[in-house]
């Protein structure tokens, strides 16, 4: 069985997007950027939302062809282009790239993609996730918190019906107060 991963930057105050979908406060570090990179890297499947997926799409197929593009942002472009990746939407008609796109029900397909063999699954996009972690898809929570309060915008966790148990696993720290903390899911 598949392990999934919901892993993201996350302000103090449990945001992943400030209002207007600010994400100014979230640069990272070269520290940090390396290990987002290495994720890409080590990720068997990616679960996109719509909204991820198409402000990803829109930036990361040619990165590493910009002026000035650094050899992290050549290194990530390049994982990023051959990672394989599921793009959920109900409103998309194609994905372009190493991408397929799925209409149908979420749970349904990210559940049967979770029985699957193959490597690590993250998902991002605060739909999509928030609707595996309402289903007790999400394995593992990989929270990237950075020391900033936005007062608002996109929560990281949605709002759920019972509380869901967590066994810590990893604390990091990052340059300028960033902290990973990773939790596995009890089950």
């Amino acid at each position: 069985m598949r392990k999934l991963t919901f892993g993201m930057n996350v302000s103090l105050d449990g945001y992943i997007a400030a209002p207007g979908d600010d994400l100014g406060w979230s640069e990272p570090s070269d520290e940090l950027f390396q290990f987002w990179s290495d994720r890409v890297g080590a990720t068997g499947l990616a679960l996109y939302g719509r909204r991820l997926w198409q402000t990803m799409n829109s930036h990361w197929p040619t990165a590493d062809q910009q002026p000035g593009a650094t050899p992290a942002h050549i290194e990530y472009a390049r994982r990023w282009r051959a990672m394989p990746k599921a793009v959920f939407s109900t409103t998309l008609t194609t994905v372009d790239g190493n991408a397929r796109l799925v209409t149908e029900d979420a749970v349904a397909e990210i559940t049967r993609l979770k029985s699957e063999d193959g490597g690590p699954m993250d998902i991002g996009g605060a739909t999509l996730a928030a609707t595996a972690v309402r289903a007790g898809l999400i394995d593992e929570y990989a929270i990237v918190t950075h020391p900033a309060l936005v007062g608002g915008g996109t929560p990281f966790f949605p709002a759920l019906d019972s509380w869901v148990s967590l066994r810590l696993v990893e604390v990091r720290p990052f340059p300028d107060g960033v902290l990973l903390t990773r939790y596995e899911t009890r089950r």
